[in-house]
């Protein structure tokens, strides 16, 4: 989730058990805790880009650190609570702050090894949005008034409020994925892997991509309650079969920068459309849609012991804004 999100629940966390005498520093310091794991994005090396990815909810992230990085905290924060807070009141608020930022991230997707360093596996429910201004603007606003009036009862109402919009995105992706496997058994396709999830900013306009014999397929499904879904039919291409196309490079840095842009990709690679020699993350793209990857590497064969390059490819055009937009509200018929 995008960090004031993170500090925000983070800051609910706190409060939730808080009592008048530490209501407020307690919320500074739980939102103070959360965003604190999210400094992974500065572990990066110039000469391997794909390290900040593999770094980003890493460690950090795990629930087997969540004491660790609480006490990070504790020895951070202390110092600007300390007329309020004890030594021992300042770590179980960061503890409370920080064990949010992994699990809150697990709802989104793209991953997060939770279960790090025992397994490198990255867990995702893809049921919300990276940002989410509706579910953030309900914690604003109860998590603000609990804050200034310092009653934990807010809080807790915070609490039911994040409880309720996640429920209702699995309920949404649920529908999804059902329809997802209609369309599918009505092309005749057998479905060997499929990402439903929510576009950006909403809980309405889903993505879903599903690989069939090799070939990703994309869908928008716009799902709005009492109303009847409206499907939107995407593009097809064929994944990527690296480990055939560069078997003549194995054992080169090359090599191995491909496999690891795969695993973070979940091997959903295919080439870039718009960009030479780029390989993209076919997860991602600006509309459900489309196949242009949002981010990929780019490929050079004369280079194979050195590292590749990353690059991110956002097309924010107002056609694509206008075609997202319209999506979103319904106004786009298929």
């Amino acid at each position: 989730m995008d960090p004031v999100t993170h500090g925000l629940i983070g800051a609910t966390a706190s409060q939730s058990f808080a009592n008048k005498r530490t209501f407020r520093a307690a919320v500074l310091t739980g939102l103070a805790s959360a965003m604190l794991a999210d400094l992974d994005v500065f572990i990066s090396d110039a000469s391997d880009p794909l390290l900040n990815l593999e770094m980003h909810r890493q460690f950090t992230h795990s629930i087997f650190f969540i004491p660790f990085g609480a006490l990070v905290a504790t020895l951070v924060i202390w110092w600007l609570v300390k007329k309020y807070l004890t030594l021992k009141e300042t770590y179980f608020y960061s503890l409370a702050g920080y064990a949010t930022a992994g699990i809150m991230d697990y709802f989104t997707s793209y991953g997060v090894q939770l279960f790090w360093p025992f397994t490198d596996q990255r867990f995702s429910l893809d049921i919300i949005s990276v940002f989410d201004p509706v579910f953030s603007l309900g914690i604003i606003i109860l998590t603000g008034i609990a804050f200034f009036k310092r009653k934990r009862n807010y809080a807790w109402l915070a609490i039911a409020w994040m409880i309720l919009y996640l429920s209702f995105g699995f309920f949404q992706q649920q529908k999804s994925t059902r329809i997802a496997e209609e369309i599918a058994s009505s092309r005749g396709h057998t479905i060997t892997k499929l990402i439903v999830k929510p576009t950006i900013a909403n809980q309405l306009v889903w993505s879903v991509r599903y690989e069939s014999l090799d070939t990703l397929y994309t869908y928008g499904i716009r799902l709005f309650p009492f109303s009847e879904p409206i499907i939107y039919k995407g593009e097809t291409a064929p994944l990527l079969d690296w480990r055939d196309e560069f078997n003549n490079f194995k054992g080169t840095i090359l090599y191995d920068d491909i496999e690891r842009f795969s695993k973070l990709s979940d091997d959903f690679l295919i080439k870039h459309p718009d960009h030479e020699n780029v390989i993209g993350d076919a997860r991602y793209s600006m509309l459900p849609t489309t196949l242009s990857p949002l981010w990929g590497i780019e490929i050079d064969t004369t280079r194979p012991d050195q590292h590749i390059d990353f690059g991110t490819y956002r097309d924010a055009s107002p056609e694509v804004r206008q075609d997202f937009m319209d999506m979103l509200f319904g106004r786009k018929i298929p």
